[in-house]
């Protein structure tokens, strides 16, 4: 992939990470002014509220409640380092497939977002509550879900088009 097709591939990678990007902080913010922190809006009683809560620790909660002072710098490092790594990927991987470009641009986004949340507050803001009756499944926000539908888009392209990671002459 050379010249228009290459630029394309960038624009798009771009796009989609800045959409992605945006699209979560607006939500956050949106959030952070709607609804009282701790607050609830019931959405589909019995599965599905709209919250507001601050996640100090890493996906679902992890150490949330650590009461180490480490955590929050410890997952701002971690968030930070992931960024870079999946930054590599994009760059090596860009010119192999527009899917695998969404994919990889999707988690990028994700990571992007969150990452900006550790740095501007020490905590990423979740506000997606999904449950059935009293089971919960952690609060999370879009964010997280774009890095899963690009971890499940990438692992589709892994499972069912492997050659498209193979390095071409025309993707060097």
């Amino acid at each position: 992939m050379t010249g228009p097709q290459a630029r394309n591939a960038y624009l798009g990678a771009a796009l989609t990470t800045f959409l992605a990007l945006v699209l979560d902080q607006e939500t956050k913010l949106i959030v952070a002014q709607k609804i009282p922190f701790h607050g609830e809006i019931r959405v589909i009683p019995g599965f599905f509220n709209l919250v507001y809560i601050r996640n100090k620790g890493a996906a679902f909660g992890f150490l949330s409640g650590s009461e180490h002072g480490f955590a929050p710098t410890l997952f701002l490092v971690l968030t930070v380092i992931a960024t870079i790594f999946v930054v590599y990927l994009l760059v090596r991987n860009i010119r192999k497939s527009w899917s695998i470009t969404i994919s990889i641009s999707l988690i990028l986004g994700g990571a992007l977002g969150n990452l900006v949340d550790r740095v501007r507050s020490g905590s990423v803001v979740d506000f997606l509550d999904v449950y059935v009756k009293s089971a919960h499944w952690p609060s999370f926000n879009l964010a997280d879900t774009f890095i899963t539908a690009g971890g499940i888009l990438l692992l589709a392209n892994l499972l069912f088009s492997p050659q498209a990671f193979q390095d071409s002459p025309e993707s060097k």
